[in-house]
């Protein structure tokens, strides 16, 4: 069973349309794009932490509904735009503000915010946050788990640290 981490998935808010310019032409669209991509990457026996901003403006029922439609077993990270329905919702395994948590030999901070400084930093430790959208410059040991940053779908922690790794090919200019 894999875990996955992910982030600003924003459904049912159509100001992600405009503000994060995201290649959907309308929220129904984007929602079904999202929760396809989320249950191709996830499987139902899987972890998924959201580390905040679900949902803003759908009914409870409506939150409801999307959260029992994505495969996993889901733990949210409240973001700033996470309210009383989402927090409310069936179907999280658990909620709160901050989390640390261990996955393949690391041990991870989990917040809906980045972080200048956190807990064991200089040991090691691994930050994962959102709320940025994929616009903050990366620091090291700390990483972006949010839609926009990886295919608006959750990612991996292997994934993840791949993906800072690698490095474009010298220029032979």
């Amino acid at each position: 069973m894999a875990v996955y981490f992910t982030s600003d998935t924003h459904f049912g808010d159509p100001r992600v349309l405009r503000i994060d310019r995201r290649p959907y032409p309308d929220i129904p669209a984007h929602d079904e794009a999202l929760t396809a991509r989320w249950n191709e990457t996830v499987a139902p026996g899987d972890t998924v932490w959201h580390l905040g901003d679900v949902a803003l403006g759908p009914a409870p029922e409506r939150i409801a509904t999307l959260l029992a439609g994505l495969h996993g077993e889901k733990h949210l990270i409240i973001g700033n735009n996470d309210g009383p329905a989402t927090l409310a919702a069936p179907g999280w395994a658990s909620v709160a503000h901050y989390a640390e948590i261990d996955v393949d030999e690391h041990h991870l901070v989990l917040c809906h915010y980045a972080f200048r400084t956190w807990n064991r930093m200089g040991r090691g430790v691994i930050n994962l946050h959102g709320h940025s959208h994929g616009k903050l410059k990366p620091v090291t040991r700390q990483y972006d788990v949010g839609v926009d940053a990886w295919e608006y779908r959750p990612v991996a922690l292997g994934t993840i640290l791949a993906a800072r790794r690698r490095r474009p090919a010298a220029s032979s200019a």
